[in-house]
């Protein structure tokens, strides 16, 4: 059984990001960069799947400039088996890699196609859903755990009125929720060995995939800076503030 688990480069959870001075996006300068924390869980959840002896090959894909290789050599060292790089120095929005993705799951034909519920930079939660849709694949999305047999994906979900169980026929799309798994470490000796596999480099192009965007950033501002709180004297100061400043009761 093969899985495919396409991964995002993103700045990493620790570093605060700081907005551009004319406010066209994020400033990256220097700035540390990571695999998606979703898509690690993701990556995390093939690698317990191939323990398990469901899966025999966990391919890693991404979209992105050369320097994503950074990103799917930690996936190898994690536990994949090869990965893809699809190399575009555009801005490629979900849509447009929901299309890429596509066209290498025709190519490859994996069981089950794992993505983070979404990334933490522009948090649209849509790839999956696109993908899915484009592909004709039953999903389980938010996914809090997994288990596959006699070809069927059972999938717990997190939902607003608590959990949701769902049996899907194999191919199926998988998207990762936070409590699915805690990812492992990257060995050393895991580490080494990511170097010696296998990453193919492809393009758009030729995939015969047309990643125009779709829609236009206009401008990225930082949210207003909290104001400082204050004391009331007694509930009814409270009231009034909040009735007649905050306007949050009538």
């Amino acid at each position: 059984m093969k899985v495919l688990v396409p991964v995002k480069r993103v700045v990493d959870a620790n570093v605060k990001v700081r907005v551009k001075p004319d406010n066209s996006g994020i400033d990256l300068t220097n700035v540390k960069m990571s695999v998606n924390p979703f898509c690690e869980i993701a990556i995390e959840e093939a690698v317990r799947l191939k323990e398990a002896g469901v899966a025999t090959e966990i391919i890693a894909v991404t979209v992105g400039a050369s320097n994503c290789a950074e990103q799917l050599r930690t996936c190898l060292a994690l536990g994949a088996d090869r990965a893809i790089l699809i190399e575009t120095d555009g801005d490629t929005q979900p849509l447009g890699v929901a299309k890429l993705l596509k066209a290498v799951y025709d190519n490859e034909q994996p069981d089950i196609v794992l993505f983070g519920k979404q990334s933490i930079d522009g948090d649209n939660s849509q790839t999956g859903p696109m993908f899915a849709a484009l592909a004709g694949l039953s999903q389980g999305t938010f996914a809090s755990k997994l288990s596959v047999a006699d070809g069927k994906a059972t999938v717990i979900r997190e939902v607003d009125g608590g959990l949701q169980t769902v049996s899907l026929s194999l191919p199926v799309v998988v998207t990762t929720d936070l409590r699915l798994n805690e990812p492992r470490y990257a060995s050393l000796p895991n580490i080494m060995k990511a170097k010696k596999k296998t990453m193919d480099i492809i393009t758009p192009e030729s995939l015969g995939v047309d990643v125009s965007p779709t829609f236009e950033v206009l401008s990225v501002e930082p949210p207003p800076g909290r104001q400082a709180g204050i004391k009331v004297q007694s509930v009814e100061e409270l009231v009034d503030k909040l009735r007649n400043e905050a306007k949050v009761i009538p």
